[in-house]
């Protein structure tokens, strides 16, 4: 008997990392529990390790469990009744540059003069090495890799000469980059931080009453919350006994650069981001991809779950069935990975499965949502060959990653983008297709639907135009 071919999920190096995702809920009884199914709705943001901080009165300490792995391997029913009550904020995490370890899992937790306080970070500090050398110089110890302590260190600092709302003020006027914070104070305030450019999503909700705060609306649909808005870019909310305060920050961007890669692979497509709901718009990238390239085949099929909702537009626009050709097992967990060889093999082939009869001796369309180092899709198309499937052509739902992202997305250098060392053609031979097409940057803007989209979105990896000015030569060593 033949063995099948294999055809593997994308290997941890092979697609964009899922950056990170924040939770927050402001003194509620079971604030634990909520902000637990609050990170389980964000697992897609980060996998490497999750964590919860609680606090649980005036002036009380902050109680934190978390570990490395996914939500559920976590986190059990004693570990949240160990923690529950008062404020809660939670974070996923995967690492753009810090090291995967639990020294480094968040959120982050100092004590200070008796008073706790805990952050929780998505996004990227361009600017991390210049301000931890300053810090080190004043005296200041880091216990961790990641630039969320930095941002800790500044408040602390700047506490100790004002009230939370200067030392804010003051904290955020320091730092540049990318970042969507949640913070907890010794008091049970919760304050929401969202850059100036508003790279990263945060959402504010309500529930029965009490203010909670997350990364993406999918989360508020998991635990009942009613959506009330998006925060501003450069908006801080500061959620205490008195309310809910809002304060802008004190260096305004010219424009909004949230990142497009959100809509494109990141957010959950049951997610709205910017009142645009992602899975409608990456209907919308895959009809204008199937109008800028359009090509005669007998199926339009995505892998997946990659690229899923952009080939459903595809197939309505070109009118040629779409079709599930690859059929993902969802039930094979992170433990089934195994060191041996043989053990690698089988699980890869155990995820992702073709139906034969359906692709044999086809002409099929593959749409996928990137293609970033190139390895992994040169092997499925090899293995679709070695099917029999007649002829293959893969369409790309965003335009080519030629860029490095400092912003947060773990692409940090060129050299690690196959489209900056190819030409779309030299791609197609190397990958051994049949034809090639990426989604224009223009195609992608007006599919959007967004009004002035030039100016509301970050296209780095695309095009080299980056919002924020920073150090290529440091950036890398920014802890993330």
């Amino acid at each position: 008997m033949v063995n099948p071919p294999i055809f593997n999920q994308m290997a941890a190096s092979e697609r964009p990392k899922d950056e990170c995702g924040v939770f927050g809920l402001f003194k509620h009884p079971e604030a634990a529990t909520i902000t637990y199914f609050g990170l389980y709705a964000l697992q897609h943001r980060g996998q490497e390790s999750a964590g919860i901080s609680v606090n649980r009165g005036v002036n009380d300490k902050i109680f934190s469990h978390k570990g490395m792995g996914l939500v559920p391997e976590i986190f059990n029913m004693d570990d949240l009744d160990r923690i529950e009550g008062g404020s809660a904020i939670g974070h996923v995490r995967y690492s753009t540059t810090g090291d995967s370890v639990i020294t480094n899992a968040q959120p982050f937790v100092v004590n200070h003069r008796h008073r706790s306080y805990a952050v929780a970070h998505n996004g990227n500090l361009v600017n991390a090495h210049l301000l931890k050398e300053e810090l080190e110089e004043q005296g200041s110890i880091f216990q961790t890799t990641m630039d969320s302590e930095i941002f800790l260190h500044l408040f602390i600092k700047n506490l100790i000469k004002g009230d939370i709302e200067s030392a804010i003020l003051q904290s955020v006027s320091k730092i540049e980059g990318a970042y969507s914070m949640v913070l907890l104070t010794c008091k049970g305030e919760i304050i929401g931080i969202k850059d100036p450019n508003g790279f990263r999503p945060l959402a504010l909700g309500k529930l029965n009453g009490h203010y909670v705060l997350a990364s993406e609306t999918c989360a508020f649909d998991l635990v009942q919350a009613e959506f009330i808005r998006e925060l501003d870019p450069g908006e801080i909310v500061i959620i205490d006994d008195e309310g809910i305060k809002s304060i802008k920050h004190p260096k305004a961007a010219k424009h909004k650069s949230l990142c497009i890669f959100e809509y494109i692979y990141f957010a959950r497509p049951d997610s709205t981001i910017d009142g645009k709901n992602v899975y409608e718009m990456r209907k919308a990238h895959g009809k204008r991809l199937a109008q800028e390239a359009p090509v005669g085949a007998d199926l339009v099929m995505p892998f997946p779950d990659s690229g899923n909702y952009a080939a459903i537009g595809y197939a309505e626009e070109s009118g040629i069935p779409f079709e599930m050709g690859m059929i993902r097992n969802h039930y094979v967990g992170r433990s089934f990975i195994q060191p041996t060889q043989s053990m690698r093999d089988f699980a890869v082939r155990v995820k992702l499965n073709p139906v034969r009869e359906l692709i044999k001796g086809k002409e099929i369309i593959i749409i996928e949502d990137s293609i970033i180092r190139g390895t992994t899709a040169k092997t499925r198309v090899k293995s679709l060959r070695e099917l029999g499937v007649k002829k293959i052509h893969m369409r790309v739902s965003c335009p080519p990653h030629r860029f490095p992202c400092y912003y947060g997305i773990d692409f940090s250098s060129k050299g690690e983008l196959i489209a900056a060392q190819k030409s779309v053609k030299e791609l197609a031979d190397y990958l051994g297709l049949d034809s090639l097409h990426y989604l224009s940057i223009e195609g992608m803007m007006e599919a959007s639907g967004v009004k002035n989209p030039e100016h509301n979105f970050c296209k780095a990896c695309f095009n080299g135009d980056y919002p924020v000015p920073f150090d290529p030569n440091f950036t890398k060593q920014c802890m993330g």
